[in-house]
């Protein structure tokens, strides 16, 4: 079982959730209403110097520059969902390909590999500097693949938006549960909400290649798919909500700076 990524995501939430206690209690904007026809050619700019949406000639239009805890790739993530415009099909597949290749990714997959070999996850791999290596490229080719899955491929075929849109502002249970329902609930391109095949049925697709593809055969089997497929779920769950909360966080520690 491949459960590494889901106890990280797990434990990360756990220890910032409390930040969005102090989190502004205003209205909550209409995440789901259609986005405008048309955008200006120069990107916004955000109070806290995020530009979103972000509109180049390189094809990363109505994305952000985002990075989760100042490092992790954030670039499908939207502080203004109202003002997004629709994201073609090449404009899909070019962001996701910037955030899973990005040079961050790396020690992240170590950190993944590193757990896995303490835990002797898939024992089939075993242990020793040649089996980190191999936990370490699968959980690269593992997040690779569902990235692309869940965030190109099926976004691209089905007309649905990849992006996550903040809500941003509103109770702290309200803001959980809108972003804990959007595994569930997405956009399509035209801004109407839909059922999210992308991510359920690109996970699980995702899942099942992975899985009766390169990872030992002793973990090949329905089972194992399923189990892949609902801890690649809860993960990707646990994620948008901490894509929910971290501008709260990130605020927190900008101002401790500047007070200090």
């Amino acid at each position: 079982m491949r459960l590494t990524k889901f106890g990280l995501a797990s434990l990360a939430l756990s220890a910032v959730i409390c930040v969005g206690q102090d989190a502004p209690q205003s209205t909550p904007n209409h995440q789901d209403a259609p986005p405008p026809a048309q955008q200006p050619a120069d990107a916004s700019e955000s109070t806290d110097g995020n530009k979103t949406p972000d509109k180049k000639s390189d094809g990363a239009e109505a994305t952000s520059k985002d990075r989760l805890f100042f490092a992790l790739p954030n670039f499908l993530t939207l502080e203004n969902g109202s003002q997004a415009i629709p994201l073609t099909s090449g404009q899909k597949f070019k962001v996701v390909a910037k955030g899973a290749f990005d040079y961050t990714q790396i020690p992240w997959y170590a950190l993944v590999g590193a757990i896995g070999q303490a835990e002797n996850s898939e024992p089939g791999y075993g242990q020793g500097w040649a089996a980190y290596g191999k936990r370490v490229g699968s959980s690269a080719a593992d997040g690779t693949i569902e990235n692309f899955m869940t965030g190109a491929i099926f976004p691209s075929i089905l007309h649905q938006d990849p992006r996550y849109f903040q809500m941003g502002k509103g109770k702290l249970w309200n803001r959980i549960t809108y972003s804990a329902s959007r595994i569930l609930i997405t956009r399509s391109d035209s801004g109407h909400k839909q059922f999210n095949f992308s991510e359920v049925f690109g996970s699980a697709l995702s899942a099942g290649i992975s899985t009766y593809s390169y990872h030992p055969r002793s973990d090949r089997s329905v089972a194992d798919v399923a189990d892949v497929w609902g801890s690649q779920m809860g993960t990707d769950a646990i994620t948008i909500m901490l894509k929910e909360f971290w501008p709260d966080i990130r605020n927190k520690i900008l101002k401790k700076k500047t007070a200090n």
